[in-house]
């Protein structure tokens, strides 16, 4: 069991360091805007990169659709499909970032239409769009090699990728704002550089992983090697992508409907809810880096047929996710208050979200069960099952919130939340103990 401790953490903490990174690239662009001179920038900046999050957003199933498939490829020894499959996620990508670039003016319109600005503020979001849509071919490649990496048993490139993207945007934005001069521009083509670079890195350090799976497949004893690869039906490929596609649309939409719902009650809710919501984004920084470790072992294991060791390895993770969870409800619990100050210097806003910390507090509990199981589900390519799940859930914080509101406000809003949490987990665990012997997990 120790081992397989061992193996979950190499692959979580990489995990781990990279998504704490990706965030940083809004927050270096928002930081160089904030000492330009103009508060225009700033809120140009916010609506620019919230274009560009819902967007990468909704084409996330580049990344876990790949995952859990090359990384049954990858337990069952298939190179041949584990090449394949990166090869079709690439053709995707490809495709999907030239329909962003083609509808590019829709995209602008409609998105200034949902967050209505300032002319001038309007006009340089549509700079920063304008010069920052040529980065979706990079930004979508990057989301199939990073899923291709985290399938072949390595989180490391990735996280090593994340790092040097977001080192060349530190730099390439000071230097073309403070150093030649250019504003939004300035900014944006950092970005847009940054982004390149960092594909280009991924691309390279793929090319070497595959020459290295290649040789070591020569190199295995014959009795191991897979002689009969089966190439990866289209049908299949498109299944697991399609619902995790839609899974995806779901939590969206949960997502833009909770920050719509809380901006309705006024600004000090919006403003004590985005902060709460940190929480939680923290929190799953850690537990994400879990999941993808989940994502390979599991994905490993089911391709290799290996189901005792796939059991161990649940096992392992909702170990290790009992104790990251068992820390950051006591963080929160004892010091929820201290965070908030850290977090603004608003006291106003502190006093609003106050009252709503006992639902800060039970989230990592409530979000144990989903963040776990949908690594594994990703990992074992259930992704019907992920989608159901999702969708229930969802329904559910509509209906929670829709019935409650008036009664009890905000409070109605955290608690569709937490329930929304609970019950994707919920289900997911009906779905193991029906798909498998519960006394086998």
């Amino acid at each position: 069991m120790r081992s397989v401790h061992r193996d979950i953490l190499t692959l979580a903490l990489p995990s781990v360091v990279t998504n704490i990174t990706v965030p940083l690239l809004g927050l270096v662009d928002t930081a160089i805007v904030g000492h330009m001179g103009r508060t225009e920038y700033i809120g140009a900046i916010a609506i620019g990169t919230t274009i560009f999050n819902i967007c990468y957003w909704i084409f996330a199933f580049l990344r876990m659709g790949t995952t859990g498939l090359v990384a049954q490829a990858h337990g069952a020894r298939d190179i041949a499909r584990v090449e394949s499959v990166l090869r079709r996620s690439l053709q995707l990508s490809i495709l999907f970032s030239i329909l962003l670039i083609l509808a590019q003016r829709f995209i602008l319109w409609f998105a200034m239409w949902l967050m209505p600005a300032e002319s001038e503020v309007a006009q340089f979001v549509s700079i920063y769009f304008s010069i920052c849509i040529w980065g979706a071919p990079a930004m979508l490649t990057l989301f199939a090699l990073n899923g291709w990496f985290i399938g072949c048993q390595d989180t490391r490139s990735p996280m090593m990728v994340a790092i040097v993207q977001n080192l060349l945007n530190i730099v390439l934005s000071l230097f073309l704002v403070c150093g030649l001069g250019w504003k939004m521009e300035g900014v944006a083509t950092g970005t847009l550089t940054a982004q390149w670079a960092a594909m280009l890195l991924a691309v390279s350090l793929a090319f070497r992983k595959m020459r290295r799976l290649r040789e070591e497949d020569k190199q295995m004893p014959d009795a191991q090697r897979n002689h009969a690869p089966v190439p990866l039906p289209l049908s299949v490929f498109f299944r697991v992508n399609r619902d995790i596609f839609l899974r995806t649309l779901c939590l969206v939409a949960v997502t833009v409907y909770f920050t719509s719902a809380g901006s309705q009650q006024g600004y000090l809710i919006l403003g004590a809810n985005a902060l709460l919501r940190q929480f939680f984004i923290f929190y799953s920084y850690f537990t994400d880096g879990l999941a993808n470790a989940a994502e390979a072992l599991s994905g490993k294991h089911a391709g290799a047929g290996n189901r005792p060791q796939l059991i161990k390895t649940i096992r392992a993770l909702f170990i290790q996710g009992f104790i990251v969870t068992a820390i950051f409800t006591a963080v929160y619990l004892l010091g929820g208050e201290t965070i908030l100050r850290l977090l603004t210097d608003r006291s106003e806003v502190v006093t609003t979200a106050t009252p709503y910390l006992p639902w800060i507090v039970s989230i990592p509990f409530a979000a144990l069960l989903a963040m776990i199981w949908d690594g594994v589900f990703i990992g074992l390519t259930w992704s019907r099952e992920m989608l159901l799940s999702m969708f229930l859930a969802a329904v559910l914080f509509f209906a929670l919130y829709l019935l409650s509101r008036d009664a009890r406000g905000n409070h109605a809003l955290w608690m569709a939340f937490v329930c929304y949490l609970f019950v994707r987990g919920a289900v997911q665990t009906w779905f193991v103990y029906n798909k498998t012997k519960p006394h086998e997990l």
